[in-house]
């Protein structure tokens, strides 16, 4: 299941949802994405805006989803993303993934996020006091999600 969420994301309430359609799993992990108050230079953010594609950015989340599911052996995945405007310290992303076995819940969940951070369809801009700047993936997103290619 993804779910692009123009509103603001209460991991609780994801979690909640997520696990009451599991059955007889062993594992569930969880991954929430928090806006960071300072950007990677230093700078006080005052709100983070994704722009999207709405076609194209549900079926890049949908396409990380369904790959994640197909290379680790879990039962269920989640993601939930937000678009548009959040503030720092508002959820950014949801990742929910159920298995039989922790390993694969661990797996799937830390791929999916090395694929999201780098592949899924969004613009990212952050606003501070002093101006806006786009921003992209940093090196070490790009190493974490080179990791999966070996």
């Amino acid at each position: 299941m993804t779910r692009l969420a123009a509103e603001r994301l209460d991991p609780n309430a994801e979690y909640a949802a997520f696990q009451s359609k599991l059955v007889d799993e062993g594992a569930i992990v969880t991954f929430v994405g928090i806006a960071r108050p300072q950007s990677i230079t230093g700078r006080e953010v005052t709100s983070l805006f994704l722009d999207y594609h709405p076609r194209m950015t549900e079926a890049s989340l949908s396409e990380i989803a369904e790959d994640s599911a197909g290379k680790f052996d879990v039962s269920a995945i989640s993601v939930v993303h937000r678009c548009g405007e959040v503030s720092p310290g508002e959820a950014i992303v949801f990742v929910a993934t159920a298995a039989l076995h922790r390993r694969a819940a661990f797996e799937a969940a830390e791929y999916a996020m090395d694929r999201l951070k780098t592949e899924a369809v969004f613009w990212k801009r952050e606003d501070a006091v002093d101006g806006s700047r786009w921003i992209e993936p940093t090196i070490t997103d790009q190493v974490d999600r080179a990791r999966w290619s070996k």
